[in-house]
């Protein structure tokens, strides 16, 4: 068989999966919360505003997914699903061990390894990225670059991020940051 359809499927598989996990957050779609109620849950894990953040996670699940599917921009569209998957990790799973039947960060650390895989391998002759001669793409700097900005990315949004106080302890101050 061919490498280029396996890089075909692989995207279409992978990619559709993860934009439809961003149509969730950004217009409802299966089931999903929408901005208002992605934003709720994000503002409940200390992201705030929360419909900002749940437009920005969706916007790279959703958009990240697209690209991947078209094989367009494909590291760039692989570096917002990366900088997505970071987040949940550090936020959402962590602390529950590695395995998703124990909440763990399974799931977001292989789709985070998909996107990883996909940027580094290129998308292959099946592409927009190939059709259109954009041959930069498979750079290692563009690809190391596109990469950067999704962890740099992810490492912002933690960085903001207010923790929501814990059993028993006082709220920070509006605005504030909650000393360490």
């Amino acid at each position: 068989m061919s490498v280029n359809l396996g890089l075909l499927l692989l995207r279409v598989l992978f990619g559709g999966a993860i934009a439809a996990h961003g149509a969730q957050k950004l217009f409802g779609w299966f089931n999903g919360g929408g901005l208002s109620g992605t934003g709720a849950a994000f503002e409940g894990m200390g992201f705030r505003p929360g419909k900002t953040f749940a437009l920005i996670a969706g916007l790279g699940e959703f958009g990240g997914g697209v690209l991947l599917i078209l094989g367009l921009l494909t590291p760039l569209g692989a570096a917002g699903i990366l900088a997505g998957m970071l987040v949940a990790m550090f936020t959402a799973h962590v602390g529950r061990g590695f395995f998703a039947m124990e909440g763990g960060i399974e799931l977001p650390f292989l789709y985070a390894a998909a996107a990883l895989g996909i940027a580094i391998t290129g998308a292959g002759a099946i592409s927009l990225d190939a059709a259109w001669g954009l041959a930069f793409v498979n750079r290692p700097a563009f690809v190391l670059g596109a990469l950067a900005l999704g962890v740099i990315g992810a490492v912002v949004s933690l960085w903001v991020r207010r923790r929501p106080p814990a059993a028993g302890e006082e709220a920070p101050p509006a605005g504030g940051r909650r000393a360490a």
